[in-house]
């Protein structure tokens, strides 16, 4: 008899054993599952920001060209502008010399 009891104590004892490392494995399981799941949201949140920062440069980079542009026209026009007035005074000054003579 009391071979028996060791031999049962022995038997539950194993069962709760492979109980036990059963559940362990099923969390562990979960668990990889679940950290599989965060990488990939984190995966597409860097894409989804890689996304917005390529786009963010782009137009940085279009705004920039269109105040260049405009820029270089206020330039030109600056440039004519001093050409035409240095035009009229050179005439003035040249008819100024003409009617001293």
């Amino acid at each position: 008899m009391k071979k028996l009891f060791i031999a049962f104590m022995a038997l539950s004892l194993s069962v709760s054993v492979m109980t036990s490392c059963k559940e362990a494995a099923d969390k562990a399981k979960e668990a990889t599952e679940e950290a599989g799941d965060a990488m990939d949201e984190a995966a597409k949140n860097l894409d989804e920001a890689a996304n917005d920062a390529m786009d963010a440069v782009k137009d940085a980079g279009e705004n920039m060209k269109e105040a260049g542009e405009q820029a270089l026209d206020s330039i030109k026009k600056a440039g004519e502008d001093a050409m035409e007035e240095m035009e009229k005074t050179a005439k003035d000054a040249a008819k100024k010399a003409i009617d001293s003579l």
